[in-house]
Parts: structure tokens; C-alpha cells; sequence
């Protein structure tokens, strides 16, 4: 039996199948657009994420000024050696977060028998740089220098945007 093949089938060559060098390019244009558009939102949300988890760790802070208070009838000699300063070791850890890389640095700024002020300050060079320090005081009043201008009248609050 002899299978006859036309003309047209033996001749024409198989299409090659892939993408075209303008198709790559258009991805890759659509690509940087996209990321143009989201990663300064995934940042931005990711710093206030960071700011957030920090502001939790300050009202643990705060708790473990006031059992030491309860302790010793004093906020003062909390700090590492003295009474303003790092945290001592037996207090509180001295970073936010707590474990891994340091984001911001927590330190007693003011202390009493009967107040304190606590900061938590941005790690220069690191993502919160520029964020702002939080405090928070005796009396539960929560403050975030938002712009680092110094803390002022607007700054009497944690609520973020």
C-alpha cells in the first residue's frame, strides 16, 4: 500500500512556537508598571504593619513599669544601671520586635517614683528610619511623632492612617 502525501504537507515548515522579542518587551513594560504602582503601597503598609507590632511592644513596656512599680513602690531604678536608659535585662527587652532585627530601640526616657515616659525610637539606616518615635507615659497617654519634628499637639495619638 503506497500512502500518497500531497505536495503542500511535505513542503510548508513547522511554525516554531515561542514569544516574539516585542511580546517580552510588552510584558516586561506592563511588569514595571505594575510594580510602580504597588511597591510603594506594599512598603508603605509594611512599615505601619512594623510601627503597629512596635506600639504593642510598648504596652507590654508600660506593663512591666507598672509591676515594677508594684514591686518596689518606685518607677525608679528601672533602666539598666540607673534610672533612665535601656531597659534593664530583667524588665524588658530592649528592642522592638523583641526577637530578630532591631526596628526600634526602647529606652526609658523619663522615671519617678510615681511616672515614667517611654520611647521606642527607629533604627537609623534600617526600614523604620523616618517613621518617627512613639512614647507612651504612666497614664496610658499614647503619643507619635509622625513627621520627627519633635512631639507637639498633633503627635497625642497612635492612630495611624
Amino acid at each position: 500500500m503506497v500512502k500518497l502525501v500531497s505536495k503542500q504537507t511535505r513542503m510548508t515548515p513547522k511554525r516554531e512556537r515561542g514569544f516574539t522579542l516585542i511580546e517580552i518587551l510588552i510584558a516586561l513594560v506592563v511588569l514595571a508598571i505594575l510594580m510602580a504602582v504597588a511597591l510603594p503601597g506594599y512598603n508603605s503598609q509594611v512599615t505601619r504593619s512594623n510601627r503597629n507590632d512596635c506600639m504593642g511592644v510598648m504596652l507590654g513596656f508600660a506593663q512591666a513599669m507598672e509591676k515594677h512599680r508594684a514591686l518596689n513602690y518606685t518607677y525608679l531604678g528601672a533602666a539598666d544601671g540607673g534610672d533612665t536608659g535601656t531597659p534593664a535585662n530583667t524588665l524588658h527587652p530592649a528592642q522592638c520586635p523583641i526577637d530578630g532585627t532591631a526596628l526600634y530601640n526602647l529606652t526609658i526616657v523619663s522615671a519617678t517614683a510615681t511616672e515614667f515616659t517611654l520611647q521606642a525610637a527607629p533604627v537609623a539606616g534600617r526600614r523604620q528610619a523616618g517613621d518617627g518615635p512613639i512614647r507612651i507615659n504612666h497614664l496610658g497617654q499614647r503619643f507619635w511623632d509622625r513627621n520627627s519634628d519633635g512631639f507637639g499637639a498633633g503627635d497625642n495619638t497612635w492612630k495611624t492612617d
